[in-house]
């Protein structure tokens, strides 16, 4: 019977752990280094799959940031109506998509799991596709939300 303090103990131990881990925040990486971790694999994805690499374009990262800030605010992981089209517009684009994800906690991470996806992978190995930008925020709860937009010339 002495035995079983010490075991009651370390499952306690454990389980306040636990809970520690579950209620910190989701990364520790600063949104630009979360960003640059986006491009660099998206790039070494598109390398691997024999595609040119993507350039970081400021009127596509304006975008992506404004996406990843919507879906914080409301703490929604949506694509929006129109978004694309206007981006295409502004930043005279001929063609547009959009990946978007909630909650990894590096920026190699979502791309990973964009990979695993069909329709996701599809838009980062779009031969067509010159250009990247990239957004991150944070939900006043500490989620992460990305978004990633890839443009091509018209």
């Amino acid at each position: 019977m002495p035995r079983i303090a010490p075991t009651i103990a370390r499952a306690t131990a454990l389980v306040a752990l636990l809970t520690l881990v579950a209620i910190a925040p989701a990364s520790a990486v600063s949104a630009k280094t979360y960003e640059k971790q986006v491009v660099a694999a998206t790039n070494a994805f598109r390398t691997h799959e024999d595609l040119r690499t993507v350039k970081l374009r400021r009127c596509l990262d304006r975008f992506a940031n404004g996406q990843a800030r919507w879906m914080a605010d409301h703490d929604t992981l949506k694509h929006r109506k129109g978004r694309l089209e206007k981006m295409m517009r502004s930043c005279k684009l001929g063609a547009a998509s959009e990946n978007i994800a909630w909650n990894y906690s590096t920026g190699r991470k979502a791309v990973a799991a964009w990979a695993a996806s069909p329709g996701h992978a599809a838009n980062m190995r779009a031969p067509r596709m010159r250009w990247i930008g990239v957004g991150v925020a944070r939900s006043d709860d500490g989620e992460i939300y990305v978004a990633q937009v890839f443009g091509s010339r018209r």
